[in-house]
């Protein structure tokens, strides 16, 4: 059985009662027998016994490794400044043994002398078991610390709540405000520059619209649906003997040369034209930009224009516009006609 050290004296006292202790070691060979007296109770006798043989109780405590004041508990039979009974149990062994006596003799008799004791056993001395401590000096601390975040909160929202109104109070009383008078509406502002509306796209290359040729087209459609209307159609849009603007070339001029004939061909919008002579032969074929244009040789006869849109291709005879065409297929002879209207 593992027996309690506790206090163990020091070197000096150990080398001092070392012969002492080697005599302990070889009691059981001396001829001096060590008796036990039975006219008082186990612990004294044990006392008597030790100071018979010139040893103190530190000495026993070094030869049984039992703190010397639990060998003076035994001797005096204080089981207060004892531990449990199965552990003083084995200190009287141990003490028995050490003075050379009767082991097991010496506990028959303290079990029969000590008086009884409560089954519960307590801890040697020195010894402490808590478990919960740690746990429990934890939650004190945390218990602590959120009462006193709670007592600040408090304070704070009473501090906060008795100075809310002098400064309200505080607020009121600053000083009369002045009068508005009524409301004023400055100026408007400008219009901002992603507002407004941007200018009017111009495709690069593209002539200015001309005012008058504008005119000559409106007129040119009007009389065309004049012709409609009255179920005859001419080579040209144009009203009978009006005249249009004069031509002026917007881009290439294609044909006869410019003192060739008086018939040309102007195109307003891309378009295909081709010219046939007498046979359908093809004298002339080009798909046309808008401005670009074809003048026709003097003589006119057998010559037909094919145009991919009859209302893109502008007619001027002499220089002047006669309107557009109205058929996808024309007789340029029939565009030399006084007043290029109607056929009859």
């Amino acid at each position: 059985m593992p027996l309690d050290a506790g206090e163990v004296p020091g070197r000096e006292a150990a080398a001092g009662a070392s012969d002492r202790i080697a005599g302990l070691a070889l009691a059981g060979l001396r001829p001096v027998k060590v008796v036990l007296a039975t006219d008082m109770h186990v612990g004294l006798a044990l006392r008597a016994a030790r100071e018979s043989l010139g040893l103190g109780a530190d000495d026993i405590a070094q030869v049984t490794r039992v703190r010397s004041a639990y060998i003076t508990a035994i001797e005096a039979f204080d089981f207060g400044a004892l531990p449990a009974r199965p552990f003083i149990i084995g200190y009287v062994r141990a003490y028995a043994q050490a003075l050379g006596v009767n082991a097991e003799a010496v506990v028959a008799r303290f079990h029969a002398e000590a008086p009884p004791v409560d089954g519960k056993l307590r801890a040697p001395g020195g010894v402490r078991h808590d478990a919960l401590g740690g746990v429990r000096w934890l939650l004190i601390s945390g218990a602590a610390v959120a009462g006193a975040v709670m007592v600040w909160n408090v304070s704070r929202r009473v501090e906060l709540r008795v100075a809310a109104p002098a400064r309200a109070s505080a607020r009121l009383t600053a000083g009369p405000q002045p009068d508005p008078g009524p409301t004023r509406i400055g100026a408007p502002l400008p219009t901002p520059p992603e507002a407004t509306t941007p200018p009017v796209y111009v495709t690069p290359g593209l002539a200015p619209p001309d005012p008058a040729r504008s005119a000559s087209d409106a007129a040119g459609r009007a009389g065309a649906k004049t012709g409609a209307k009255t179920g005859s159609r001419g080579p040209t849009d144009a009203a009978p003997g009006e005249v249009g603007p004069p031509f002026a070339a917007a881009g290439a001029v294609f044909g006869a040369p410019a003192q060739g004939g008086d018939v040309v061909l102007q195109a307003r919008k891309a378009t295909s034209l081709v010219v046939r002579g007498a046979g359908g032969a093809v004298l002339f074929a080009r798909l046309l930009a808008p401005g670009e244009a074809w003048r026709a040789p003097a003589s006119l006869a057998g010559l037909t224009a094919d145009v991919g849109e009859a209302s893109g291709v502008e007619v001027f005879v002499g220089g002047t516009s006669r309107g557009r065409l109205t058929q996808a297929q024309t007789a340029l002879t029939r565009l030399e006609e006084p007043d290029a209207g109607p056929a009859r």
